[in-house]
């Protein structure tokens, strides 16, 4: 039986509202034992921006330590254009965001991203790769910025603690959960997790809605490119594929308001007025933790008459 797959960002983010899971995924990457972690905190995903023109940072999961260590996890499907600068952007973003001025440095925290990967990042046989500021010999210069990442594309060791994390992110079918042999409580509340995610009939459909919105949008895409490459339009080909996001971020919003209750036709016309995609994306993760439609609206401060 075909199960809900991890690789896609709505399933991605929902498992990770699951403290255990989280605590233990962390606990394996990072190497810190489960019973040192006390907590891990969900964290606002939006970083802030100092300046009105200065470039926003969202990330898909922010996770607050209790040894105010921060730690982002993003999933990434497909390969983007100078992805070691984005991501050392958002880590950079996230390692100055609390700092406000007239503050002393040592209030600064250690930041950590994990990238998960669904492409290979490079010829190596590594699958877990970790970095650190160090000079030309290897001696650290300092631990305040860590990167780890994990290519789910390649060849596991069996020795690594995030190989059964692989696994499970690459599951697409309940019999592949199964083959999962592990005494792990994270893995096992995650396996769970997959299965109730699986069966679950609004779940279900909150996938197949996203799904859909990935094939459409890649279709958009596709659409917009070859025109561009006809006409040689690319101002219009960026505004098309820009429109067509916000429209698919605004029809995902309203697809998870809707299994909260009834959605006023104000506020589907608010929602699917909205073009900003960073505002879109903001709401999209509060309508994914909201218990009703009005605790969504109240959250985002949204006037409705």
């Amino acid at each position: 039986m075909d199960i809900v797959s991890l690789k896609y960002d709505f399933s991605f983010k929902q498992i990770m509202l699951n403290e255990e899971i989280r605590k233990y995924f962390i606990s394996d990457v990072l190497g810190i034992p489960a019973s040192k972690i006390r907590s891990v905190r969900l964290a606002n995903p939006f970083l802030w921006k100092r300046y009105a023109r200065q470039k926003q940072g969202i990330l898909d999961v922010k996770v607050d330590l209790n040894d105010d260590r921060r730690v982002n996890i993003e999933l990434q499907i497909r390969m983007l254009d100078h992805w070691d600068k984005r991501s050392m952007f958002y880590l950079a973003k996230m390692f100055t965001e609390d700092l406000l001025s007239g503050e002393r440095y040592y209030r600064l925290k250690k930041c950590v991203s994990i990238s998960v990967l669904d492409f290979n990042m490079d010829e190596s046989p590594e699958y877990h790769k970790k970095y650190r500021l160090r000079d030309e010999k290897g001696r650290e210069f300092s631990d305040m910025f860590e990167m780890h990442v994990i290519e789910l594309r390649k060849q596991t060791s069996g020795e690594d603690p995030v190989d059964d994390w692989i696994r499970l992110f690459n599951a697409q079918t309940k019999e592949e959960l199964d083959m999962i042999r592990t005494s792990n409580p994270g893995i096992l509340e995650a396996v769970r997790e997959v299965k109730i995610m699986s069966l679950r009939k609004d779940i279900r459909a909150l996938y197949e809605a996203h799904m859909k919105q990935i094939r459409d949008r890649h279709a958009r895409e596709d659409y917009v490119r070859r025109q561009g490459m006809e006409e040689g339009r690319e101002l219009g080909k960026a505004e098309g594929k820009a429109e067509g996001k916000a429209e698919g971020k605004a029809e995902y919003v309203l697809q998870l308001l809707a299994v909260k209750g009834p959605v006023s036709s104000e506020l589907k016309q608010i929602i699917c007025g909205q073009r900003d995609v960073d505002i879109l994306n903001n709401w999209h993760l509060l309508a994914a933790g909201a218990e009703s439609v009005e605790a969504f609206v109240k959250e985002t401060g949204i006037g409705i008459s």
